[in-house]
């Protein structure tokens, strides 16, 4: 099977390169998260059409700046949530998906002309992601500065081991019964009340997009950072891995459910 010819007014080779670079996801450390991102958004804005090839493994790897293994990981979950098809032997590739259809059906509520979940407005994705990262850093930071006693201490424990053996069906609930349990420790209820906010808000966007079983595995190393941290009263630390974490989150969000 061979490629399509591209279609009339599609961009040149050497256009597509430098939309690519362009796109190219940031060093951090959720390089898989952020991969997915770029590539979501290299579909999304018709860089690479539907139903035409993304450039060689080797090459793409390049363009955007991340190893050949995460970006076939981050291939392997958006060809399973439908978004791009992968053929083999001769004429094959990696090629967008006309339409996506594949392990991920957007719920009743997605709205297919925006992308969006229906109700949300990519302002409001923006003010989702922004109020959290303000709150859930300020809670790790709070945390990780107070005299924590032996039952705060165990309580935290069983919280971070509950999310990390969590299931797939219930890692939502466990995950934000972990960051509750943060913003507890920090004695203060006007943050426990604004965690509960963040959270509610984050899961009605969460629940738009396919569950990624490498990103949670990531989130619980990055979970286990920002645990060590407060056990550890490293304020500073604290903050940064909260933030990491965050981003993480923030850049499938954004990847899965921006309009172009």
């Amino acid at each position: 099977m061979t490629a399509s010819a591209p279609a009339a007014g599609s961009q040149t080779a050497g256009s597509q390169v430098t939309a690519l670079r362009a796109i190219a996801p940031a060093r951090s450390g959720n390089i898989f998260e952020e991969t997915i991102e770029c590539l979501l958004q290299i579909i999304r804005l018709g860089i690479i059409p539907p139903g035409q090839r993304f450039p060689p493994e080797r090459e793409l790897a390049e363009q955007l700046r991340v190893s050949r293994a995460t970006l076939r990981e981050a291939i392997s979950e958006l060809q399973t949530a439908g978004w791009v098809n992968v053929r083999r032997g001769r004429g094959g590739g990696t090629f967008v998906s006309r339409t996506p259809a594949g392990g991920w059906a957007p719920s009743p509520t997605h709205d297919a002309d925006t992308g969006l979940g229906a109700g949300f407005s990519a302002v409001e994705v923006e003010d989702t992601l922004t109020w959290r990262r303000v709150i859930e850093m300020g809670v790790a930071e709070v945390a990780a500065g107070q005299d924590l006693t032996a039952p705060q201490r165990g309580q935290l424990a069983a919280a971070m081991d509950a999310s990390r053996q969590s299931s797939l069906a219930e890692y939502r609930r466990l995950d934000s019964q972990l960051h509750l349990t943060w913003a507890q420790v920090t004695g203060s209820p006007s943050l426990v009340r604004s965690m509960v906010e963040s959270r509610t808000r984050a899961n009605k966007l969460l629940e738009q997009i396919p569950m990624i079983e490498p990103n949670l595995a990531h989130s619980h190393e990055q979970h286990q950072r920002v645990h060590n941290a407060i056990l550890a009263g490293d304020a500073a630390g604290a903050r940064t891995a909260m933030a990491e974490h965050l981003d993480g989150t923030a850049a499938l969000l954004r990847g899965f459910l921006a309009a172009p």
